[in-house]
């Protein structure tokens, strides 16, 4: 099978390269999956260049990338040969697992292969697993959230326009904040209120949206750099859903107010997540995608010999939807 590989932490440019290896077999329980598609998201080019306190990759030589999209070409024991020819939807490709996305097959337990639905693309199917699922998650793992307003900071991030997309789907009156530039965006996805992130008085703001009351549910990208607001604007007994804090990995926690709203932090981190709630965040995804209630926004698609780039465009921020690499040319 043709891949993308590397067997050194670093710059893209430095240590991803092209490779040939052996086809996977699958084993009893696994399914073959012919990719179309591979999802390129920050937490791939961050264990590319290696995180702090790791100095050498997990695996002698490692396949980057844990989302993607394709069709079942072969299955091994006990699992049903009708899934042969079956559009299906990768999570965890690359997680704990030497061989992700970033080829041309892909070989893992029938489970991390989801069924996609018929009226899905195959290049929406490579964004489910990690911005899909973390938005679901971020939107639907608390109370139900029918005409409840949730903070959405960062709405115009990948998983944070799905979650803006979800948590209208779902019901609820949605304030987010993103750079002016990207207004356009939000407002399209169905935000309420769309507020600059960078207002020096934006805590106030948030509030008169809202009609001086707190808000019960917040949505959080940047976890450091926004906790102190946060902790301002968020209800009594309210969850602040974090699956991001890039600019400041440790962060300084306000505790008295947070312990006196009684404020649930719930850090998200879709790998870990559970078959049972995995399962309903699935099911979710699938709900909002047939109710043609959510779009997955593709800024470019490219080649399997051009993964370099592709990480170096995510690296580069900025985007305006996912970053996708096309595995089946």
């Amino acid at each position: 099978m043709r891949a993308i590989t590397y067997t050194k932490l670093g710059p893209a440019k430095d240590v991803l390269q092209q490779s040939t290896l052996d086809d996977v077999p699958p084993q009893p329980g696994e399914v073959r999956v012919a990719l179309a598609f591979s999802g390129v998201n920050p937490s791939d080019v961050k264990s590319r260049n290696g995180r702090p306190g790791i100095t050498d990759p997990a695996f002698p030589e490692i396949i980057p990338h844990s989302d993607g999209a394709g069709v079942i070409e072969a299955v091994g024991a006990g699992v049903d040969p009708a899934r042969i020819g079956e559009r299906v939807w990768i999570w965890n490709g690359q997680w704990q697992r030497p061989y992700g996305t970033a080829a041309s097959h892909i070989t893992l337990p029938t489970a991390m292969a989801v069924p996609l639905p018929d009226d899905v693309s195959l290049e929406t199917g490579a964004i489910l697993g990690i911005p899909g699922l973390t938005a679901a998650l971020a939107v639907f793992d608390g109370s139900d959230i029918k005409g409840q307003t949730i903070l959405i900071q960062g709405g115009a991030g990948t998983v944070g326009l799905l979650a803006v997309q979800l948590a209208k789907w779902g019901g609820a009156r949605v304030i987010t904040t993103c750079s002016p530039r990207d207004n356009a965006r939000v407002e399209a996805a169905g935000a309420d209120v769309i507020l600059d992130y960078s207002a020096p008085d934006l805590a106030a703001q948030i509030l008169a949206a809202n009609d001086g009351a707190l808000i019960p549910t917040v949505i959080e990208v940047e976890f450091g750099l926004n906790i102190a607001l946060d902790a301002e604007v968020i209800a009594p007994n309210g969850r602040l859903a974090a699956y991001g804090s890039a600019k400041s990995m440790e962060p300084t926690l306000p505790f008295l107010p947070l312990l006196f709203k009684a404020v649930t932090i719930d850090i998200l981190l879709i790998y870990l997540l559970p078959q049972p709630e995995r399962h309903q965040m699935i099911d979710k995804l699938h709900a909002a995608l047939s109710a043609g209630a959510l779009s997955c926004p593709v800024e470019r698609i490219y080649p399997l010999e051009e993964t370099i780039a592709a990480h170096q465009a995510v690296e580069a921020g900025g985007r305006t939807g996912a970053i996708l690499i096309k595995c089946d040319a």
